[in-house]
């Protein structure tokens, strides 16, 4: 009788640690993600967009186009 209740109290303990298990991200979380994905996004285009960085990168850019080959 006693290995039967050790079984029946193993099987129960396994199936709540199943029931326990994280199975991914939910809804909120994956909005908040999102939120702040875009966050970082505009944030990275205002410095892009800057004057001096847009500058730089316009620099940049007609140097390697004027570089004789």
């Amino acid at each position: 009788m006693n290995r039967k209740i050790r079984k029946a109290v193993a099987a129960l303990a396994g199936l709540r640690r199943a029931c326990r298990a994280d199975a991914g991200m939910v809804t909120s979380e994956y909005a908040m993600g999102i939120i702040a994905a875009v966050g970082f996004a505009v944030l990275l285009y205002e410095v892009v967009t800057s004057g001096q960085v847009r500058a730089e990168l316009q620099s940049i850019v007609k140097k390697a186009l004027s570089a004789r080959m």
